[in-house]
């Protein structure tokens, strides 16, 4: 399972965000150590998810919409990227030609093994037991 840069900055800004009191996405960038160009995409993408609530106007800023005992890392990644494999093959409509109608090849079944686990694992805590709250 390949997590991108913006997977990682998501869980940043969740992170960023615990305690209830609103932030701009300056205050976010600068606690987490994130680009501009990436935090508006990306609370974009939490706040259609409804992970965020954006606040308008001169006062306005982030802060969470969802409790974090509601939620997994898993989540919040499928929520940024919705693609996420371990490796190419996985991917639904992906064709190899190592894969034969009879007979899945024996690299991707174990690909898939291992998603599988990853998967259970990003889903195992709430985001409020990974951040111990």
């Amino acid at each position: 399972m390949f997590l991108t840069k913006e997977c990682d900055y998501s869980l940043r800004i969740i992170r960023a965000l615990i305690g209830g009191r609103k932030k701009t996405v300056e205050e976010i960038c600068d606690i987490e150590y994130i680009p501009h160009q990436y935090a508006y995409k990306i609370l974009k993408k939490l706040q259609h998810a409804g992970f965020v609530q954006s606040i308008r106007g001169r006062d306005g800023g982030y802060r969470l919409d969802k409790p974090l005992d509601t939620f997994t890392i898993f989540d919040v990644v499928s929520a940024i990227d919705s693609n996420l494999f371990v490796f190419e093959c996985l991917r639904e409509g992906k064709e190899c030609p190592r894969n034969l109608s009879e007979r899945l090849c024996a690299v991707h079944l174990e690909f898939e093994r291992i998603q599988k686990l990853l998967v259970g694992e990003m889903r195992m805590k709430t985001m409020s037991e990974v951040l111990r709250l």
